[in-house]
């Protein structure tokens, strides 16, 4: 046998063996994806890993529970491509209007808003008198730029705001910040803010807070070609209601309290297709994010 075909043979049979029938493909699965950021609340879902083969979508795979789907593993379509690996429900019923976060809050019962924000399930809930009222999935900091933990108040809002450090890969574009929230300046200056922004299912971002706005992608990446998940904008909108949405830049005098709990999953790996490692932008002022 030629050297070649030995080498084919050797490839052929380790994949044979790495995707052995009998092998399970779920929580225990080595490979990377949204498969090996594990959350609580994946031990209350059955699931299985499996890859998106070209020409599948979320929307061909799952129709109109796509949505679900989407919220279980905290990633957006433009991320959810071909080769990715997701974790799929053995029942899309069962991630029917998933969210992990409790549905009352006894802590704030007495608040007409509270965000509860929970780092290990990637997920953030929205109380009034500690009913939960809307929830979503997040991208928070990555392993070095953690998100802080505590407790904090929202005290300025900006529906359209970029970035003064990061820009969208390959481009000079300040990246956007759309629907800001900011919750926290730290003692060296550092400025957090809960705002949209691309949803790879981990955390990625620089220690802010990320929630779904494909409305951005599509302006910036075209795709989706129809976006439907706007949950900075929902977010936004609950915080100032009943003020209306404006381009002004907001100072809350009387901003919800937000708890952010609790330790970010760390990923064996990033995607491919992870666009958060953005390059810094070396003309602006530091230490604004």
């Amino acid at each position: 046998m030629s050297s070649r075909r030995l080498w084919r043979s050797c490839v052929i049979a380790s994949l044979v063996l790495f995707f052995a029938p009998g092998e399970p493909w779920g929580a225990s699965s080595p490979l990377y994806s949204g498969c090996v950021v594990r959350y609580p609340s994946d031990a209350t879902i059955e699931w299985e890993c499996r890859r998106l083969r070209a020409r599948e979508t979320l929307e061909t795979l799952f129709g109109n529970r796509w949505a679900d789907v989407a919220r279980f593993n905290r990633i957006d379509r433009r991320h959810a491509a071909p080769n990715i690996f997701l974790k799929i429900p053995k029942r899309v019923e069962d991630v029917q209007g998933f969210t992990p976060m409790p549905q009352e809050y006894s802590p704030a019962a007495g608040e007409a808003k509270f965000i509860l924000v929970d780092l290990s399930e990637q997920f953030l809930g929205a109380y009034e008198f500690g009913r939960l009222v809307f929830s979503a999935p997040i991208a928070t900091g990555e392993k070095g730029n953690e998100t802080p933990t505590g407790e904090f108040i929202l005290t300025a809002a900006q529906r359209h705001r970029h970035s003064s450090l990061y820009t969208i890969e390959k481009t000079d574009i300040p990246y956007p910040m759309n629907y800001a929230l900011r919750f926290h300046i730290s003692k060296g200056g550092v400025i957090f803010w809960i705002h949209g922004r691309d949803m790879p299912g981990f955390p990625a971002s620089h220690g802010c807070i990320g929630l779904y706005d494909e409305p951005m992608q599509k302006k910036y990446y075209r795709y989706p070609r129809e976006p439907i998940l706007e949950d900075a904008r929902m977010l936004y909108n609950w915080v100032l209601a009943p003020v209306p949405e404006d381009e002004k830049y907001r100072m809350l005098d009387n901003g919800p309290r937000v708890l952010i709990v609790g330790r970010a999953p760390v990923p064996t790996q990033r995607s491919g297709r992870d666009q958060s490692s953005a390059r810094p932008i070396s003309t602006q002022p530091p230490h604004v994010m």
